[in-house]
């Protein structure tokens, strides 16, 4: 009953990566970016799939089978793939439920009037490449929670490298000042400090 699958870097034969199947019946997310995947062909029929993350790979066509074996999906993302032209992004219109759809560093993304052009095609589609007809950022709670997340952890690192200078000494202690050769420079100062005490006394 497995509900996402994250298969990122992994590597695609023939377009199919070896035990993706039918019998993900479940499957609301899955992810398979830098797999190499030339073509959709022998994607399986994934019916409650909503989001679909193919970035980084190699296919330049064949997206009408989206349609008939993942057709709830709501988020695409093809960014870095090789679709150079409108008529291959046609095929996506009878993806009804579709509201966003990536293709950053695709070469369509050189057209002239390629987000007009994109939303006219794809009329179900409200964000392109995170972004809506009028320029607005599509809403993504969960980027900023990370945002916020991320920065408390930098503070938490902070504190630990701060922590009581006594701590590291002992670990120079054990290691009969070994630490000259130390990872990062804090611990070198340590060291060395350390040992100038040992020579004073």
């Amino acid at each position: 009953k497995v509900t996402e699958l994250v298969l990122d870097n992994c590597r695609s034969s023939n377009g199919e990566i070896e035990g993706l199947n039918d019998s993900f019946k479940e499957l609301e997310f899955l992810s398979m970016a830098n797999v190499e995947l030339t073509s959709l062909a022998k994607l399986p029929t994934l019916s409650k799939l909503r989001k679909l993350e193919l970035s980084d790979n190699i296919i330049s066509g064949g997206l009408e089978v989206l349609a008939e074996r993942c057709p709830n999906l709501t988020y695409l993302n093809l960014s870095g793939n090789k679709i150079k032209d409108l008529g291959t992004v046609e095929a996506l219109q009878n993806l009804k439920n579709l509201k966003s759809l990536d293709l950053f560093n695709c070469e369509i993304t050189n057209l002239e009037d390629y987000r007009d052009s994109i939303f006219e095609l794809l009329q179900q589609i409200t964000y392109l490449d995170g972004f809506d007809q009028e320029d607005n950022e599509a809403p993504d709670s969960e980027d900023d929670d990370d945002d916020e997340e991320g920065d408390e952890d930098d503070d938490d690192e902070d504190e630990d490298e701060a922590g009581p200078p006594g701590e590291n000494e002992e670990e120079d202690d054990e290691d009969d000042g070994g630490s000259d050769l130390g990872e990062g420079e804090e611990e070198e100062e340590v060291g060395l400090s350390y040992l100038m005490k040992e020579e004073i006394q």
